[in-house]
């Protein structure tokens, strides 16, 4: 991590003297560029505009702060236009925390006459020195608002003493501080053949996307896939971090929801790409929940015989599940995921900060995933799970972001072993979906979120696991505690146990016509079993599925 703190921000937002404020309060050097290109240049910023122009400016601007940002543990006030050139943005992200100073227009109107009234011997202003100077700051602003989102944390000073500021930029770094290390290294990775995609998991991570993908090797554009509701939410966001970044991004929304996810959609991405002339080498960003990831993962793998991709999961389910381990898809009418690849993204980035946005059923729908994890490979993260659950439905950051990565490592360990479902270790993934799909599938896609599916198809894989004498009553009674603690449905009523039947048959885990049942033998460990005997999964469906 690199340490400096870099304040952005129109005129009159106190970025000089907050600056020097703050590096005092830090023990840091201080660096503001417009005063030294002044030293260098031996003459005032008004000179230089009128005798060299705002080109000339532009370049010693761009040079005083690559060379106020090869320093470490510094405060730097940049110029309030140094944010319009994309090489100015793309270095002060790479080069510590990114802090806006923000005021209102009338705000900063009432500062730059003051201040042209106390100075010593005032000169106007080029704001003022206009016929109507609010709305030129009106009109200015609303330029460059796109480049000033790409900070990590926004201060507004309208009502703020320096001092406040100061307190405040100082909180904000003491918490990005503690959270962007971690962010910029890996949690977990899914190695493969080809090489390996890292996973990033952090609470507010996504500042450091664009950054992260050039250490992937991705330098040209980026097509943004999104649903409409997330793009609503962050596309601003991310579209100006990637902007910042250097890359060149094009967003396309397609509907929310399960029924999206099919090959009249992916044909719309398809011919949005074909429009924009992408090319191999430019990349799909997929923003959003598991269907998003798996509808713009399949069209990066089949459009030009496949372009790279970056999964940018803001679902829960997505973070820990779907948007890990390279496996893309469409749904056909008669089954989930039917028409699909397999393509590593080139990283995954896993933002928790996103959660805070979910609907209270998205989020329980996620955990379930999570809980899966600990229940097929890790006793210690469903212990976890157990114990913080009030922290973890509180949405607690470090709490949160310590289950996912645990979560995470899980999937990455079993997807590196069993890539493409050859071996049959990456089977255990599917505890509880092959139920759940079925029951998904049986009612269109439309009544159950998946996680609330895999909730139902644990309990009943748990049921018939115990009744095949594998677990005990107390196992299978302990899932049901903590599924039930983080407001998952155990049963469903109002289902067809013989269409759901049907659909098992058509599960990717049917092999020779037998079905490949994952199945427990206690908390932490599944077995894989097929030609269990009919009458005792139609017994467990009637005991959890109820007509």
């Amino acid at each position: 991590m690199i340490d400096n703190i870099i304040l952005i921000g129109f005129s009159t937002t106190g970025k000089s003297q907050v600056g020097r404020r703050l590096a005092e309060r830090l023990g840091w050097g201080f660096i503001d560029a417009d005063e030294e290109i002044v030293r260098k240049e031996g003459k005032p910023i008004p000179d230089i505009f009128a005798q060299e122009g705002e080109a000339r400016f532009r370049r010693l601007e761009h040079d005083a702060l690559v060379t106020a940002c090869q320093g470490e543990r510094n405060v730097i006030a940049t110029g309030g236009g140094a944010i319009l050139d994309p090489h100015n943005r793309q270095l002060m992200l790479k080069r510590g925390m990114v802090i806006c100073l923000e005021a209102e227009p009338a705000t900063i109107y009432e500062r730059l006459m003051r201040d042209n009234q106390d100075a010593a011997s005032p000169n106007i202003r080029p704001l003022l020195a206009v016929a109507d100077p609010l709305e030129r700051i009106q009109e200015l602003k609303a330029q460059r608002q796109a480049y000033y989102a790409i900070a990590h944390h926004t201060i507004p000073t309208d009502n703020l003493t320096i001092e406040a500021v100061a307190g405040e930029a100082m909180r904000a770094w003491k918490k990005w501080s503690q959270t962007e290390g971690p962010c910029l290294m890996p949690v977990a990775e899914v190695k493969t053949d080809k090489g390996g995609c890292p996973i990033f998991v952090g609470w507010g991570c996504v500042d450091n996307l664009a950054t992260l993908m050039r250490q992937a090797g991705l330098t040209r554009r980026a097509m943004l896939i999104s649903d409409e509701t997330v793009l609503a939410l962050y596309g601003e966001r991310v579209m100006a971090l990637l902007r910042a970044g250097g890359f060149e991004p094009c967003a396309l929304a397609v509907p929310p929801g399960e029924s999206t996810k099919n090959i009249e959609n992916a044909v719309k991405i398809y011919d949005f790409l074909v429009e924009h002339r992408v090319e191999r080498d430019d990349a799909v960003v997929a923003l959003g929940g598991g269907v998003v990831g798996d509808l713009a993962g399949f069209v990066a793998a089949t459009f030009l015989r496949g372009i790279p991709w970056v999964a940018v999961p803001t679902s829960l389910v997505a973070m820990v599940d779907a948007g890990i381990g390279g496996k893309v898809a469409v749904d056909h009418p008669q089954g989930k995921n039917l028409i699909g690849a397999f393509h590593q993204p080139a990283l995954v980035m896993a933002d928790a900060g996103a959660l805070s946005t979910l609907p209270a059923r998205e989020l329980a729908s996620g955990w379930a995933e999570v809980i899966k994890h600990g229940v097929i490979r890790d006793a210690g993260l469903f212990s976890f799970l157990e114990v913080q659950a009030n922290s973890l439905l509180s949405l607690d950051p470090e709490t949160v972001t310590e289950a996912l990565a645990r979560g995470v490592r899980v999937k990455a360990r079993v997807v590196s072993e069993d890539e493409r479902e050859t071996s049959g270790k990456r089977m255990i993934l599917n505890y509880g979906h092959t139920i759940g799909h079925a029951l998904e599938a049986a009612t269109g896609y439309t009544r159950f979120l998946h996680g609330e599916a895999v909730s139902i198809g644990m309990m009943c894989a748990a049921r018939l696991s115990q009744r095949l004498g594998l677990v005990s009553e107390d196992v299978v009674r302990k899932q049901q505690q903590v599924l039930d603690r983080f407001s998952l449905p155990l049963s469903a009523s109002g289902v067809s146990i013989d269409q759901v039947l049907r659909a098992t048959e058509l599960d990717k885990k049917t092999r020779e016509g037998s079905i490949h049942w994952v199945l427990l033998r206690g908390i932490g460990e599944v077995i894989t079993l097929h030609r269990v005997p009919q009458p005792e999964v139609i017994s467990v469906l009637e005991e959890f599925l109820r007509p």
